[in-house]
């Protein structure tokens, strides 16, 4: 039994090492953010796809300031970034022509779709990558509450979709969380879990396919209490944060930490989590509700327990 865990292992390790190419579909923050690891870290050849030219383009001037910064600061020298820029393509997924040609390549052997937090959305993508990719491509998605399993459904490859739950800020952050679907097979499992260290350099560790998975089923409630307790006016926002940070020895106190995240996002996994679960412990907290209503949804809007330049 041992020789054959490590034979998988080492089998495993080789099919992530033979991925060579990768595409990343959503050239938001987190899309952009996988793209960069994947070309410097697993040195691949990544297609970064968006719908929207203009956000090809905010994705691209980042790219090049994050690896100028990263040059300037030491970390990496000018060739190696320039390797880097050179790894990277922007195609526009409503370019029928360069999309069916970057994904039916023939090494396009996985693919991650990191588009908005919605199961109808995500679908339509995963509908493309199926019909497009290689048939035996792993199909991977970034999400942080929605079912594999339901994802994988609409697919005609269920055993080869699979959750990678990257934290935000990606180049930074040490973990990928990994989520079988019902159907994903072992096989796609372990060449995502070598995949992550070998083409990531990152930490993996294994859910299994319930509501916020690990991650955000212990995280959003601590953050939603967080709320609740500032709605109640037991402290101000600087205290609630100032207690939790310093009291509990974490990095950011946990309004700071859901100005960052997004206070939509904050609220639409709670929902999830409150809808499948039947449990009125995930009922978010009305203050947040009237936060998203208001549009004050954190870092990215410029206000949500702070203000932001």
């Amino acid at each position: 039994m041992a020789r054959e865990a490590v034979r998988q292992m080492s089998s495993a390790s080789s099919s992530a090492s033979s991925i060579n190419r990768i595409a990343v579909v959503g050239a938001g923050q987190m899309g952009t953010g996988i793209a960069i690891v994947a070309a410097h870290v697993g040195r691949c050849a990544v297609s970064l796809f968006d719908s929207c030219g203009g956000q090809l383009a905010k994705s691209e001037k980042f790219v090049a300031s994050w690896l100028e910064k990263e040059v300037g600061k030491g970390r990496m020298s000018a060739e190696d970034s320039q390797g880097v820029a050179a790894r990277l393509s922007y195609v526009n997924l409503k370019d029928d022509a360069g999309t069916a040609t970057h994904l039916s390549h023939k090494d396009m052997a996985f693919a991650i779709e990191a588009v908005v937090e919605d199961f109808g959305v995500k679908r339509e993508v995963l509908g493309v990558l199926d019909r497009q990719m290689p048939p035996q491509a792993i199909l991977a998605t970034n999400t942080s509450s929605i079912s594999i399993t339901k994802l994988a459904a609409t697919t005609n490859r269920a055993q080869k979709v699979i959750g990678m739950h990257f934290m935000n800020p990606v180049p930074k952050m040490p973990l990928v969380e990994v989520i079988k679907g019902l159907a994903t097979d072992e096989e796609t499992l372990s060449t995502t879990m070598a995949l992550g260290k070998v083409g990531f350099g990152k930490e993996t560790a294994v859910s299994e396919d319930r509501p916020g998975f690990v991650s955000n089923r212990v995280l959003m409630p601590y953050i939603n209490e967080a709320v609740f307790t500032l709605q109640e006016g037991i402290a101000s926002v600087e205290d609630i944060d100032k207690i939790l940070k310093l009291g509990t020895n974490v990095p950011m106190g946990p309004l700071t930490l859901a100005d960052f995240i997004g206070l939509d996002t904050c609220l639409y996994v709670m929902r999830v989590l409150h809808t499948e679960l039947g449990d009125s412990k995930y009922r978010p907290a009305p203050l947040l509700v009237q936060y998203v209503d208001a549009g004050w949804l954190g870092r990215k809007s410029g206000r949500g327990f702070y203000r932001y330049q």
